[in-house]
């Protein structure tokens, strides 16, 4: 395909939940900023962000993360209901990842990507006691 057939493309949501899932999945900083090119040729804006923690303590600043990271790097505009799309997609995210993860540390990487109304947030976690590790990756979808 050409730039232009590309750029004129209409993405569904499951397409965009993918691109999230693609770039929180990256492990080096360079494979993460060259994803978020390819990605923005087809006209789908992302962001990546790394946290970790005891998961309890965690949730919020996870959450905030997000929610900076997108307006940060213009995912998202600054109004609350932009903000509230990722926060909540976030907090699905989370949600599905709960209960492997109540009490145990967590880290692990955010990928947000938006295409026109569609954002979707996908967390990449290794969970773990000591060197007893699980991964899991929880998703979350809003149209604004």
């Amino acid at each position: 395909m050409d730039k232009n057939t590309l750029k004129s493309r209409a993405y569904s949501s499951k397409e965009i939940a993918s691109a999230a899932i693609k770039i929180a999945l990256t492990s080096q900083r360079e494979e993460e900023k060259r994803y978020q090119a390819d990605f923005l040729k087809q006209g789908i804006k992302t962001v990546a962000v790394d946290f970790g923690g005891e998961f309890i303590t965690s949730v919020m600043k996870i959450i905030e993360r997000a929610v900076v990271a997108s307006k940060r790097e213009n995912v998202i505009s600054d109004n609350h209901v932009e903000e509230g799309a990722v926060a909540g997609a976030t907090r699905e995210a989370l949600s599905q990842i709960m209960p492997k993860a109540l009490g145990l540390n967590v880290g692990g990487k955010i990928g947000i990507a938006r295409y026109k109304n569609h954002i979707s947030v996908a967390i990449f976690f290794g969970i773990g006691l000591l060197h007893l590790n699980e991964v899991s990756i929880g998703l979350g979808h809003r149209v604004v």
